[in-house]
């Protein structure tokens, strides 16, 4: 079915980009500025190239049938897969991590490419197997986010490693699969962190020794639970076969998330540094360690604070200018923001993000396509936790992640991530009359 050339564009989607982007470049623009008035950097001229791209890219995307790319989807993700690797070997290393890959002078971060690719591949799975069994098709779902995950993890990029898991959990909640496999996984994904950051938040939090922790630290100790543990899920899983009360299969779920919770935190402090960790837990008090680890949650805070209503004015801000704020153009734009615009400017940066989130539940709504519904509720879990995760961390709320704020933060593959994100919104909006089967 034909759409008429502007059909095919959310204007509201489009409108809020626009006011994002260049909110952004403003306070990047800000950002690069010292405490004599001097251009350090001309990240906001690259930012300005990279929307630009990103923005034509942004409504190809719209354009484009996105149900004809479920065709190629399966032959894109492995090669998404062999570049991953690629880039987990022999990748460039910023910032700590091995997760870019240079391409004439650029470079590209092939996470967050892997972001779009892995909601289209998983929309493709979550709707080709509607009537495999929920069991099978749950594992083979968790084996799809795992294989991207774990790659990531091994550059080691926490941060966007974990941007997967909500779109995993949205995807799989709006695909109809059990609640209780749903709970499983945010489950065992607390308790992972939970277990791994609590022999530092003893140490440098707490400041002084829980017993119960114990358990975690000791190997011997440590070695008993698991074992105990695994008994009790074995006991369970028998139970409740042979004597089929309901009672033995909550059990072994029970018992079964703390194994499994256990054994990834194992698993975790083997990945992760120390350095890592610690950035986990000193949200919780961030003037323990007020010259490392703390020191970015505390300028930003003191950022914010200082912002008050109207904010200081634009390039009025000190702790950007006396470079207080680390990575201030990425990570914590957000702080500048509202260091210098004050509450007002964050108020439009939260209505910008408000409209996008529920432009894309109105477009899941609306549509009659499995397929489409699927990459919409892809695309939600990765604006929320994006917006969430970000704002919450300047704010000393969450933990520091290094996640971006999407079309604020610099960075060239995040932007045109968001964008095309946005553009399948829009395409599947627009083709929302359309049933043909063009995928199969």
């Amino acid at each position: 079915m034909k759409v008429k050339l502007l059909q095919k564009f959310d204007f509201i989607v489009i409108f809020c980009v626009l006011i994002l982007t260049i909110m952004g470049v403003i306070f990047i623009y800000s950002s690069g500025i010292d405490s004599t008035g001097y251009l350090q950097n001309k990240n906001y001229i690259k930012q300005i190239i990279w929307a630009s791209v990103g923005f034509v890219m942004m409504l190809v995307a719209a354009l484009i049938n996105y149900k004809r790319l479920a065709r190629y989807i399966k032959f894109v993700a492995i090669g998404m897969v062999l570049v991953l690797i690629y880039t987990m070997l022999w990748g460039a290393t910023l910032n700590n991590a091995q997760s870019w890959i240079k391409i004439g002078g650029v470079f590209l971060q092939p996470a967050e490419f892997c972001k779009i690719i892995y909601i289209l591949f998983f929309a493709w799975y979550l709707d080709k197997s509607k009537k495999t069994s929920p069991q099978k098709r749950f594992a083979i779902s968790l084996g799809i986010l795992m294989v991207p995950m774990v790659l990531i993890l091994l550059q080691p990029d926490f941060g966007t490693a974990m941007v997967f898991i909500s779109i995993f959990l949205f995807m799989c909640l709006i695909a109809g699969l059990p609640i209780r496999y749903l709970v499983a996984i945010f489950s065992i994904g607390m308790l992972v962190l939970a277990f791994t950051v609590l022999p530092l938040w003893e140490t440098y939090i707490h400041g002084k020794s829980v017993p119960i922790i114990r358990l975690l630290t000791n190997k011997k100790l440590f070695m008993v639970m698991v074992a105990a543990l695994v008994a009790i899920t074995l006991t369970g899983v028998l139970g409740f076969v042979f004597l089929k009360k309901k009672y033995f299969y909550w059990i072994a779920y029970v018992a079964g998330i703390i194994l499994i919770g256990l054994l990834g935190s194992l698993a975790a402090g083997k990945v992760l540094k120390e350095y890592q960790i610690k950035r986990l837990i000193i949200f919780l008090n961030p003037n323990v360690d007020p010259q490392d680890a703390g020191w970015n949650i505390i300028n930003s805070q003191i950022a914010i604070g200082s912002g008050g209503f109207r904010g200081k004015g634009f390039m009025m801000g000190t702790q950007s200018h006396y470079r207080f704020l680390p990575q201030q153009s990425t990570d914590f734009i957000f702080s500048i923001l509202a260091e210098e615009s004050g509450f007002l400017g964050c108020m439009v940066v939260f209505a910008a993000y408000i409209a996008i989130l529920m432009r894309i539940i109105r477009t899941m709504r609306v549509i009659n396509d499995y397929y489409g519904i699927n990459i919409c509720a892809g695309v939600l879990g990765l604006f929320f936790f994006h917006f969430l995760i970000n704002v919450g961390m300047v704010m000393g709320m969450m933990p520091c992640t290094g996640i971006p704020l999407p079309f604020v933060s610099y960075g060239g593959s995040a932007y045109l991530t968001n964008a095309v994100a946005l553009g399948l919104v829009m395409g599947a909006r627009s083709r929302r009359l359309d049933f043909s089967l063009a995928y199969y």
